[in-house]
């Protein structure tokens, strides 16, 4: 062959294959996500080599079951027809609404009900008081069950007969979430289902109660009486349920990608997960780790997330799991959720690298408007996991920390290192809500982590603990410069303890309380704090 043909067939032999474009729409042959992934393998099962592009077109597409995506499916792009937004659903329509003698709908309701929403608004499941909260009459308990002294008659007798009546505690940094399960009127004593945790303490704590047909009092609420499944619903002023969609989640988790590579999701609104309360409630520990996700990625790589919707969520939007490593989220908007926005690695230790979870990058998305089920929920979350990148993320408007790096409590063993956490705004976080939290919090050692350039402003927790960037137990051998923090409650700065962390080229301004705070003294250097400008009018220097 002369050489000039040679050169030409490999070129040819280089260029990659055409991608495979499936197109999925409601009401036609391939009118799910399941349908067209099931198509696509039994079509690499018959030889297919090209890469597959799943393109679906606007509507709703409404899931039964998690949507899985597995090894076989490696390769794919899942994206938007151009102009079309489609919305994928874990969530049912309630139907069937009747008209009361008051002012309130009732509907069948078929199977929990957790949440509802109402023309797309999350309606506010049925809560006393209606603002603000009730007091705890001194500690909180320490009995198991939870034991809950309330003042004059703030529980009533008959909530322990109805069931599903839950109390909400915000302890600190966590909360309880609880039914209650006797009521003894004489010793203003509600014993609830479930047992707190060692640090669910505090005094005074407040509290409020859902699910009572007694707070069914104002527009906007609903409220489900479990032992005659039946819906109570109060329309605001233009609600049409005729024509206007209520919708209930069903599915705690829409799509789970396991042992997948390069697999590419774009374009995509995920709306309606579920959360569910285990037997007994929960009492959260931090960050509300417990909370369901409602996509999960698992011994997966080269996942790219990306302009894409969450939103009218129970818990977590996105989990990077056990074994996740190299995947991209980026330009995606998280919002009105239950818990928080972005969860990467384990609470646990795993000794085995392909189990290990490292190296993913999160980046530029606007997260807001958390913790409308776990307060204590987080913007991002990294737990034991290494060499990610948080950057130009957007975050504000949540009850308790924007973002929340490690799990390892003091000096102990810690595979949370390396991370980078730069260029991010983030604000009006805690909002009164949780206390003990800061913008940016972090939990042990952590040697080649960096927290640079990032701008920081209206921190206020409810009692202590207000910060701007919070260095917590152990936090040690990181870099924290180039960020701009101001308008804080309790501090600019605060290191609780640790060692050999470097503080530098920083801006600390207008804390209420303190400017700079450190808690436990310890024998060898916490931090250097060098060439930083610290501002203030109000309050103290140093705490």
């Amino acid at each position: 062959m002369p050489p000039a043909l040679w050169i030409g067939a490999l070129c040819f032999a280089a260029l990659p294959l055409r991608a495979i474009t499936v197109d999925v729409a409601p009401n036609s042959p391939i009118g799910s996500l399941a349908a067209a992934r099931d198509l696509m393998r039994a079509q690499r099962k018959q030889g297919a080599a090209a890469p597959f592009v799943l393109r679906v077109h606007g509507g709703t597409y409404r899931l039964t079951e998690t949507l899985v995506l597995g090894p076989e499916d490696s390769g794919i792009t899942i994206v938007n027809a151009p102009g079309e937004r489609p919305v994928i659903s874990g969530g049912r329509r309630i139907e069937g609404w009747r008209v009361t003698s008051g002012p309130l709908l009732t509907a069948p309701a078929s199977g929990n009900v957790h949440q509802l929403f109402v023309a797309a608004r999350r309606a506010q499941r049925a809560r006393t008081p209606n603002n603000g909260f009730y007091r705890i009459d001194g500690p909180s308990s320490e009995n198991q069950p939870f034991l809950l002294r309330f003042r004059g008659n703030d529980i009533k007798t008959e909530w322990a007969d109805r069931g599903a009546v839950e109390v909400v505690a915000l302890l600190l940094w966590a909360e309880i979430r609880m039914p209650i399960a006797s009521v003894d009127v004489a010793s203003h004593t509600a014993r609830l289902t479930g047992d707190p945790r060692p640090s669910n303490r505090e005094e005074n704590a407040r509290y409020w109660i859902e699910n009572t047909p007694d707070a069914l009092d104002q527009p906007g609420e609903w409220y489900l009486d479990t032992k005659t499944a039946t819906l109570y619903y109060w329309p605001v002023p233009g609600d049409n349920l005729t024509r206007d969609e209520a919708i209930a989640p069903d599915l705690s988790q829409l799509l789970r990608i396991e042992g997948a590579r390069k697999i590419v999701l774009r374009g995509l609104d995920f709306r309606h997960s579920e959360w569910a309360l285990p037997v007994g409630g929960y009492a959260a520990t931090q960050a509300a780790i417990e909370a369901p996700s409602a996509l999960e990625v698992t011994g997966a790589q080269n996942v790219s997330i990306e302009h894409c919707m969450f939103s009218q969520m129970g818990g977590y939007a996105i989990w990077l799991g056990r074994g996740s490593k190299h995947n991209r989220i980026a330009a995606n908007e998280i919002y009105d959720m239950g818990g928080g926005g972005i969860k990467v690695g384990e609470t646990v230790q795993r000794p085995d690298e392909s189990d290990q979870n490292f190296e993913n990058v999160i980046s530029d998305n606007n997260i807001h408007d958390l913790g409308k089920v776990y307060p204590s929920a987080v913007g991002i979350w990294v737990g034991q996991s290494s060499r990610n990148t948080l950057s130009h993320n957007h975050v504000h408007d949540v009850f308790y920390t924007a973002i929340s790096v490690g799990w390892t409590w003091g000096y102990g063993p810690n595979q949370c290192s390396g991370n980078t956490i730069e260029f991010n705004h983030l604000h009006h976080i805690g909002k009164t809500m949780m206390s003990d939290l800061g913008a940016i919090y972090t939990l042990g050692a952590q040697p080649g982590t960096v927290i640079r350039n990032n701008l920081i402003h209206h921190v206020e927790s409810f009692d202590y603990g207000g910060w701007g960037i919070y260095l917590d137990e152990g936090s040690s051998q990181m870099l924290v410069e180039n960020n701009v923090v101001y308008l804080t409650k309790s501090a600019g700065f605060h290191q609780h303890y640790g060692r050999e962390n470097i503080v530098r080229n920083n801006i600390f301004a207008l804390g209420r309380e303190f400017q700079l705070m450190r808690t436990r003294a310890e024998r060898h250097v916490a931090f250097t704090f060098e060439k930083n400008i610290v501002y203030f009018d109000s309050g103290r220097l140093l705490a």
